[in-house]
């Protein structure tokens, strides 16, 4: 018996994601990736990586800590094998608190699996500072809060 060929559709591969997410089925996740798959987080550069492994590692611990994590594709926009897609992340955490990420992600997709991503995914701020407060202390060199 022969396995099922393997979607490459662009957007049919990041709604394989999204559902595998949901059923938290790590596997399943990891499968989504390929083994070189190349992450890119430009806010934050020192959390690039490489490798489907680092995929497992990040979302075993999202799934244990966030039990009941889900996953939203907001808005997607497919241009040749790139996929935007704006996610909305909720879940509470074990200790009860509210998880809650709003962002897009990037995606590459070659031969059926994710290639690359970059990654713009990031906690909600909703106690944080108003708008002026946010540009003055982004113009004068200061860390938001």
């Amino acid at each position: 018996m022969s396995l099922p060929a393997r979607e490459t559709d662009p957007s049919a591969v990041v709604e394989r994601l999204r559902v595998a997410t949901n059923a938290h089925d790590i596997n399943a996740i990891v499968a989504c990736f390929a083994a070189d798959y190349r992450n890119e987080t430009p806010a934050h550069p020192v959390r690039n990586f490489v490798g489907n492994e680092q995929v497992r590692r990040n979302w075993t611990q999202i799934v244990a800590a966030i039990p009941d994590v889900s996953t939203e594709i907001v808005a997607s926009a497919v241009s040749g094998n790139m996929v935007w897609v704006e996610w909305e992340h909720t879940g509470t955490r074990r200790d009860g608190t509210i998880h809650l990420l709003r962002g897009v992600v990037v995606f590459r997709v070659t031969d059926g699996l994710i290639a690359s991503a970059r990654f713009f995914l990031e906690p909600v701020d909703d106690a944080g500072v108003g708008v002026d407060a946010a540009v003055r202390r982004q113009v004068e060199g200061r860390t938001a809060s």
